[in-house]
């Protein structure tokens, strides 16, 4: 390296940093081409050593471009209910399928960021988005309102449904940087917690998804719930404020912040997490969902209504349409015999006539026809008369 190699070394870091994909043959191309170094002087060995030494070497910028990806900067929301973490877990496999077979079952999880306190938590028999949509829907009825949820970009998390039901209630919906893990580390640390209780499940040789969900409840409020909790230590100590030798637990962290909880009607609630779909009305009166029919009202035949339902409970439909109030419509029943009469709008029943219009009609047409050719055959005796006159 010549003399002035500080300068240099500077002037190579700099190039990297503007391009990091830059290879040490065109960084002392450009030092050439720029006159900073007589042609010839560096030697890419001396200077990538330099570099490495310096921490700006391949290895360091790889690191340091994974670390600007993943975004794994640590961070906490200061107070509660600031930001909730949601993800899904693989349980353990329980045979309560068909004949006794194995089944694979999720957790599905929403977390307080700030004292890792689990909102609402549930092992289900899927992994549909629906299991998503009922997770915050009562974490929200528990716990009230949020501002933000942050999940990964699984489908479940993507979906327009759950966005468009938090978004009804003022909560903001983001998403981690893809392949980004690090940045969610809050509840991937809670699911190392998870893994011991399926351990335990297992060893219990729990049999179906009642009694997996509610050991799991007891796990948790008797041990996740009220065990300090290392995480929260670290984030008073690097704001400086001291921490009780014993620690604190999630479930004091959260009883004890000074935010105020804010929950909301249930009917709010309940009606911003129904599904929303359009179905047409056949001419039996009935409309078609998830391979059954359901009676609606004969005034709707051939009109196309809107049906809404909870995920959870997908028969129980509620029918709307202008003009009619919502009714809740019901599962076909197929009768022995066909001598159930249908009640029909008051402008499609059937009328008794007090005569015949068309007979009327053509009777009054045929008067007039009379009526043309009489006047027709007087006239013609009239010429003939006059003529004889004549």
């Amino acid at each position: 390296m010549p003399d002035n190699y500080e300068e240099i070394l500077m002037e190579a870091v700099q190039l990297l940093r503007e391009v990091p994909k830059r290879s040490v043959e065109r960084i002392i191309q450009i030092l050439e081409m720029e006159e900073r170094v007589a042609p010839g002087v560096l030697k890419r060995p001396t200077l990538q050593r330099h570099m490495y030494q310096a921490g700006f070497g391949a290895a360091h910028m790889n690191v340091y471009q994974e670390a600007r990806k993943s975004s794994s900067r640590r961070f906490c929301k200061p107070h509660r209910m600031m930001l909730i973490q949601g993800d899904i877990k693989y349980g353990p496999r329980l045979p309560i399928g068909k004949n006794g077979a194995m089944v694979q079952t999720y957790l599905s999880s929403a977390i307080d960021d700030h004292s890792r306190m689990i909102l609402f938590l549930r092992f289900y028999d899927n992994q549909e988005e629906s299991i998503v949509e009922d997770t915050f829907r009562k974490a929200i009825l528990k716990f009230g309102h949020f501002d933000q949820c942050y999940f990964d970009n699984g489908s479940q998390y993507t979906a327009k449904q759950i966005k468009r039901s938090l978004v009804k209630l003022s909560i903001k919906v983001s998403h981690a940087p893809i392949r980004s893990g690090k940045s969610k580390g809050k509840i991937e640390k809670f699911h190392q917690v998870a893994d011991d209780f399926i351990a335990e499940a297992k060893a219990k040789k729990i049999q179906t998804l009642k009694d997996l969900n509610h050991y799991w409840e007891i796990f948790l409020e008797e041990y996740y719930h009220n065990r300090a909790h290392e995480g929260i230590r670290e984030y008073y100590e690097s704001i400086g404020t001291t921490v009780p030798k014993e620690g604190i637990s999630p479930l004091q962290e959260f009883n004890r912040d000074t935010r105020p909880l804010t929950f909301l009607d249930t009917t709010v609630v309940g009606e911003v997490f129904r599904h929303h779909e359009i179905r047409k009305v056949d001419k039996g009166g009935c409309i078609s969902f998830q391979g059954r029919k359901y009676e609606t009202k004969t005034q709707l035949i051939g009109r196309n209504v809107e049906i809404s339902y909870d995920p959870a409970e997908p028969q129980i439909i509620t029918v709307s349409h202008e003009g009619i109030e919502p009714f809740q419509a019901e599962p076909l029943q197929i009768q022995d015999y066909c001598n159930a009469p249908q009640i029909l709008p008051d402008h499609m029943q059937e009328t008794i006539p007090e005569t015949s219009r068309f007979l009327d009609a053509l009777e009054k047409r045929y008067a007039e026809s009379v009526k043309r050719r009489a006047d027709a055959i007087s006239f013609g005796g009239y010429k003939k008369e006059v003529s004889d006159h004549v």
